[in-house]
């Protein structure tokens, strides 16, 4: 276990995934951090789109906005981010990410003790430098963030993720739904049909469309279509597409107001997406339409969470599009998705 000269006034700092989905399956290891040591201060530093993941989090003492497109822009930033660690003087330093960079800005930052793993040649700034083991990339992503800890003789706190809501974004929520849903006996479905990072983890609009349609038929559902900036082309898209059943929030909320959203659904139907694994880490019930992404990794670590899958010869590719007929996705019917769902409405009414 590394030894720090007084635990009790410890400053540990925890360099945070840059991505929503990695960053919630980082919480374990915040959770973990904060048991090991009680008394200590904890500070995540953190891209602005990832705060919400943390800012509501009882393990977290403070949060540092990384700001790489203003104060701390690579270059001359890095250093002016250096010199901002530096007047804070952590004692220890946990990298969730792997990139080099972390760890030369914690090693400028004069960070006493510095934890990562020994990825991208970045070996010589950590002095608690943790090997990397290759039946690792073969767990969960979790269990992986949780291996940088075990590495060092610190002791992990499970695998299940967290993710704190506020109450101005539970009371957003409610409105909302008073707003759009006239009937609250009516089950409410989220889907949430796009993916950051190019088309080859979405799955199709015109079926998110018909599912939609056959789900507002079975069950008389209303169904909430979510997404971010950018998006509601596509939530519009879907709208158009069905009988008046689904209303179109894409870039209408804040991510904790999302989060709060999807709080409130019966079933959550998503590609693999950051908003996967906030479903997972709330324990909604949830159906995953997963094709191109590794189905172990990345999978959402929750018992209420069900994957609809075809394996096929290509996948998992891991690609960003498709370069051939996306069949990992177009095996995947409308029908699958429907019964997996119908399994759920049944076992909770």
């Amino acid at each position: 276990m590394i030894e720090l000269i007084d635990s009790s006034e410890a400053r540990i700092l925890i360099r945070a995934a840059n991505w929503v989905g990695d960053a919630l399956m980082t919480t374990p290891v915040v959770r973990a951090i904060r048991k090991n040591y009680p008394r200590s201060r904890i500070t995540v530093l953190a891209k602005p789109w990832v705060i919400p993941v943390y800012e509501n989090n009882p393990h977290i003492d403070d949060i540092m906005v990384y700001r790489a497109d203003g104060r701390h822009k690579r270059g001359w930033g890095t250093l002016t981010l250096a010199a901002d660690l530096r007047k804070l003087r952590f004692d220890l330093a946990v990298l969730m990410q792997n990139a080099f960079e972390a760890a030369l800005i914690t090693w400028l930052g004069r960070v006493k003790e510095r934890l990562g793993y020994n990825t991208d040649a970045r070996g010589i700034l950590l002095n608690r430098c943790v090997k990397m083991n290759p039946e690792l990339k073969k767990r969960h992503l979790i269990g992986y963030y949780i291996g940088i800890l075990n590495g060092a003789g610190l002791k992990d706190d499970g695998m299940n993720m967290d993710l704190f809501l506020s109450e101005a974004d539970r009371s957003f929520a409610r409105a909302m739904l008073g707003n759009h849903l006239s009937d609250a006996t009516r089950p409410v479905i989220g889907i949430n049909p796009g993916a950051t990072g190019g088309t080859a983890k979405r799955w199709f609009p015109d079926r998110y469309a018909e599912l939609c349609d056959k789900l507002a038929e079975h069950y008389q559902t209303r169904v909430l279509i979510f997404g971010g900036p950018g998006d509601e082309p596509l939530g519009d898209y879907i709208v158009n597409k069905t009988k008046g059943n689904c209303i179109n929030i894409a870039g209408q909320t804040t991510l904790g107001q999302a989060f709060a959203l999807i709080e409130t659904c019966s079933v959550f139907i998503t590609n693999d997406s950051g908003l996967m694994h906030a479903a997972a880490a709330l324990d909604v019930n949830q159906v995953a339409v997963v094709g191109s992404t590794d189905p172990v990794a990345t999978r959402p670590y929750s018992d209420k969470a069900d994957m609809v899958r075809v394996p096929v010869h290509c996948s998992p590719c891991l690609k960003d599009v498709c370069p051939s007929d996306h069949e990992c996705m177009d095996r995947i019917s409308v029908d699958m998705v429907f019964e997996t769902c119908r399994s759920i409405l049944a076992s909770t009414q």
